[in-house]
């Protein structure tokens, strides 16, 4: 691959209602091919298919790319298939004239019942009918008899296609309209494309769009087709069966930096094996022909990890920042201010920003939230003992971490037990769970009142069972 300015990649998503994370590990792979080569991006949105389009599917786009770190600032357009029109139509008429393609009225059904096969493609009925354009006729792009047509692919070599195995593809159909094979190849030499980088599941349309470009009289482009995404069966991934839409991990909390480190690793890897990697860097070391050709599990375990390590990484603002969306959508009032004490605690065990609501719920409900199998996982003999000692241990106690800790130990050796099983009844008295903040950072924050007054209602709970 070059590295001059010249290299001008594509990448050209159709408005779908959701933006896929294949589709999205597609735009940061030629982001940052474009970006360490020195050339341009080129964001085209492929609408044309009206059945397929809506201004605020396009808007979706737009936003997720803003979201990974891909605003106007980073690429040229977008553009969109739309607008060429023109260029279609022109592209049309001049296959036409030439040769090239030709109109056929064959239905799929007639076809089966000529071939007796119905998994075979087209059998060529029309070529030489000499039909003009007329209802219910598509017109069809003649694909050579004889030869190979030969794909430069970085990641892949050089497949061969023998040219008689091509069937004759459908370029307009009989409304008009152009097909994606052909609209994609004439906007792309329109916009001077040098490079596409799209899914492999592609490469099967890649020499029937490389015959339109020589049929034209341009150069091809240089193809390579990244491996397809698979989900822990191996099964390539699906938007029925699969989290797919980047939007919904966006909702659940993972951070745009994580998700584009992420999204990197499938199929590529920094060296040194490393796998929190700055973008930057990730630029700086990316080549296309160093992705691998074979399956990319997406690991939401894997993503979850590395969400975690960015979410650890942030400065505290940043962090307070990054949850209150999710806060202002809890089922209670937050004090910020309080907040802001409990977010360092917080900070070091969320994975996910969501799970935010969850951690620090109990410090601004009335009473702790209700988790029945918290309950009675911890409030077993010597429970009522214990809360008993603690409330008395406390009422008096100077109200810091430190000093809180520890008076509960001291309980706990009356009790022959560790700090671990003697704090158990006091975290589900306070705060509701077994799991949670640091418990006596969490007391301090919440304040003696409060405290006591829960201690002392899980002691009373426990009393009337």
């Amino acid at each position: 691959m070059s590295s001059t300015s010249s290299i001008r990649v594509r990448f050209a998503p159709s408005p779908t209602g959701m933006f896929h994370v294949g589709g999205a590990r597609s735009a940061l792979f030629n982001w940052a091919m474009a970006a360490q080569s020195g050339g341009t991006l080129v964001l085209r949105i492929e609408d044309t298919d009206a059945s397929r389009n809506s201004p605020e599917w396009t808007e979706g786009i737009i936003r997720a790319l803003a979201w990974l770190g891909m605003d106007g600032g980073q690429y040229e357009g977008p553009y969109f298939q739309s607008a060429n029109a023109d260029k279609h139509a022109e592209a049309v008429h001049t296959l036409k004239d030439a040769g090239r393609a030709y109109y056929c009225d064959c239905s799929r059904e007639a076809v089966v019942a000529r071939t007796g096969d119905q998994h075979k493609g087209y059998d060529g009925f029309c070529r030489d009918r000499g039909l003009e354009r007329g209802p219910g006729r598509a017109l069809r792009f003649r694909t050579p008899d004889e030869g190979q047509t030969t794909v430069v692919d970085l990641l892949r070599g050089k497949p061969v296609f023998d040219n008689a195995v091509l069937e004759d593809f459908v370029i307009a159909r009989a409304d008009g309209s152009v097909t994606f094979l052909l609209a994609n190849a004439v906007d792309d030499m329109s916009q001077g494309i040098t490079h596409v980088v799209r899914g492999e599941e592609h490469l099967s349309n890649a020499p029937k769009q490389q015959l339109l470009w020589e049929a034209l009289g341009a150069e091809p482009p240089v193809w390579a087709h990244v491996p397809v995404i698979v989900n822990e069966k191996r099964q390539k991934l699906s938007k029925r069966r699969d989290k797919v839409a980047l939007e919904d991990y966006r909702a659940e909390g993972y951070l745009a930096e994580a998700m584009r480190n992420y999204l990197m690793l499938l199929g590529w890897a920094p060296s040194d094996d490393r796998e929190i990697v700055p973008w930057d860097v990730m630029v700086e070391e990316f080549r296309i022909d160093d992705v691998n050709t074979s399956p990319a599990f997406f690991d939401v375990k894997k993503l979850r990890a590395i969400n975690g390590e960015y979410i650890r990484a942030l400065p505290p603002e940043k962090f307070i920042a990054e949850c209150l969306p999710f806060l202002q959508e809890a089922p209670f009032d937050v004090d910020v201010a309080v907040f802001a004490e409990l977010a360092p605690l917080a900070q070091t065990r969320v994975a996910l920003l969501s799970e935010i609501v969850q951690m620090i719920d109990f410090a601004f409900l009335d009473e702790p939230p209700s988790d029945e199998q918290s309950w009675n996982k911890a409030m077993k003999e010597p429970a009522a003992a214990i809360l008993a000692a603690a409330e008395a241990a406390y009422q008096d106690a100077p109200w810091n971490a430190a000093e809180l800790k520890d008076r509960l130990e001291r309980v706990g050796a009356e009790h022959g037990l560790k700090l671990g099983k003697t704090q158990a009844p006091v975290r589900v008295a306070v705060t509701g769970r077994t799991v949670g903040l640091p418990l006596f950072e969490s007391l301090e924050i919440l304040g003696r009142d409060r405290t006591l007054a829960r201690i002392a209602a899980a002691r009373a709970r426990l009393e009337a069972a």
